[in-house]
């Protein structure tokens, strides 16, 4: 019999024994080596390790804010707070720990909070029911089912330019970008797109496919991924009153925005919108674990998952003990600690910075936005618009103008997201509960990066030649279809 190879024991892994050196090379040769590739060069591939639950040291002993985790880590790394919870949790627990066939108290007491936490804001959801799953994109997923089995005549789902809502195939069809669509194509068929924020044009396509044929119309309150855009005022009560009007479903993606990250319990509720699914995940999951979740009408709800055909969408670890744990306790911990209104009133100082900083550097930045504690930088092209580049070479230009804008945020000790629909466009998440000492630290330390880099262009000449050299060859392996510019 063949021996079995020596095995790689969590007790080294959690001892440290096992070197970030080791980590890194072998989550190259094994992982996304493409991605680790690219954000080595940049010198931002870590392996990280915690100094508090909001700062970061890197390899070389350098300490990092964390502004990143695209809105996943609500209270910043492992808040002792939660940790303290489920070490209770794991001596403690009796229930079954994936009750698939079964009554789950921990599955219940969430369920329960968060169609009551809806209800609050939004009333007609008080007799709501909840399906769970693992992440948002199977949120998603499960909102499309739960529409297409309320309008089973209805062939077209619309969604908006712009949006991000995941990449399984039904999600990914919905998120029109073809720089993840392409290589997939044909996608799940039915798949509309209609200009975000634009109530008019909506209408006109409702007019061309008919209303009877469109099973969901479903919109993000503030797009993420696009670059953090609100719309306006009209456009989501606008879309309320048509599905409404037509019967259409209504599904809030409010994956990013939703719990409190936008400065409101949900972000499509404060602008007018009464959907009839909410999609939720993020931060549900505590930055610790995995935790998605549909909301839909009752009505809605038994179509899809009435009598025996209850069975017709499951998922093996949606509804488990631990993960409703920590969501109970997550849950729990943004509503005692306020976080909402925390965030708004950070959110109102973070912007006012961020619009400072334009003031003083408008060769760097064209546009600053922000709802809550989600911020957006939009830079100005490293390379001038004016130059006669072929499109993807444009494209790929103002990709890496978002790129070597977060290397240099990493160097002046923050972490930053990038936007996937939005090419020049750095985000910053930070934790809802982050100390307002260290928020102020992480402002200046954007400060920093600024003053270092007073215009786009010297993004790119404060970039290593030999960097520079690598990242272009590194890219020209990459496919040649890019998202068309946001500038």
């Amino acid at each position: 019999m063949t021996s079995l190879p020596p095995l790689i024991r969590a007790e080294d892994v959690l001892s440290e024994s096992f070197s970030a050196r080791q980590a890194r090379d072998l989550d190259l040769r094994h992982g996304n080596e493409e991605l680790l590739y690219g954000l080595n060069l940049l010198g931002v591939a870590g392996p990280f390790t915690r100094l508090s639950p909001w700062e970061l040291q890197d390899v070389n002993g350098e300490r990092l804010i964390m502004a990143a985790s695209y809105a996943a880590t609500p209270f910043g790394e492992m808040h002792p707070e939660l940790t303290d919870f489920l070490r209770d949790f794991m001596e403690q627990n009796r229930a079954m720990t994936l009750p698939q066939q079964s009554v789950s108290p921990w599955r219940a007491a969430l369920g329960a909070n968060l169609v009551a936490l809806l209800a609050s804001q939004l009333p007609s959801h008080a007799d709501s029911q909840v399906f769970f799953c693992s992440s948002g994109t199977e949120a998603v997923e499960g909102a499309l089912k739960f529409a297409k089995a309320y309008r089973p005549n209805a062939s077209y789902f619309i969604s908006f330019s712009g949006a991000y809502h995941g990449k399984t195939y039904g999600s990914l069809s919905l998120t029109p970008n073809p720089e993840y669509q392409d290589v997939f194509r044909p996608l799940v068929p039915g798949a509309l797109t209609s200009p975000y924020g634009n109530l008019e044009a909506l209408k006109t396509l409702l007019r061309r496919v008919g209303p009877k044929n469109v099973a969901a119309i479903i919109v993000e309150p503030i797009q993420g991924e696009g670059g953090v855009i609100i719309p306006p005022a009209e456009f989501l009560p606008g879309i309320g009153e048509l599905c409404r009007e037509h019967g259409i479903v209504c599904i809030a993606d409010e994956i990013q925005t939703g719990l409190g990250r936008t400065g409101h319990w949900f972000e499509s509720a404060a602008q007018g919108l009464d959907a009839d699914i909410i999609t939720l995940a993020k931060p549900l999951g505590g930055g610790i674990t995995a935790v998605g979740a549909t909301i839909a009408r009752a009505d809605i709800y038994k179509k899809m998952l009435g009598g025996l055909s209850s069975k017709r969408h499951s998922n093996t670890f949606g509804g488990g003990a631990l993960s409703m744990a920590v969501g109970l306790k997550s849950l729990e911990m943004i509503v005692d600690g306020n976080l909402p209104e925390r965030s708004r009133r950070l959110g109102e100082q973070g912007l006012a910075r961020l619009k400072r900083i334009q003031g003083r550097y408008p060769g760097l930045l064209q546009d600053v936005r922000g709802q809550g504690l989600l911020l957006a930088m939009q830079f100005h092209p490293m390379v001038a618009g004016s130059l006669p580049l072929p499109g993807a070479v444009k494209e790929l230009a103002y990709e890496a103008t978002a790129i070597l804008a977060m290397r240099e945020l990493h160097k002046s000790g923050v972490i930053a997201n990038l936007s996937l629909s939005s090419k020049r466009t750095v985000r910053l998440s930070p934790a809802l509960n982050m100390p307002e000492e260290l928020f102020g630290e992480l402002m200046d330390r954007v400060d920093d990066f600024a003053d270092r880099n007073p215009s786009a262009g010297k993004i790119m000449t404060n970039t290593p030649p030999e960097l520079l050299a690598r990242l272009g060859a590194f890219a020209a392996t990459k496919p040649k279809k890019r998202t068309p510019s946001d500038g």
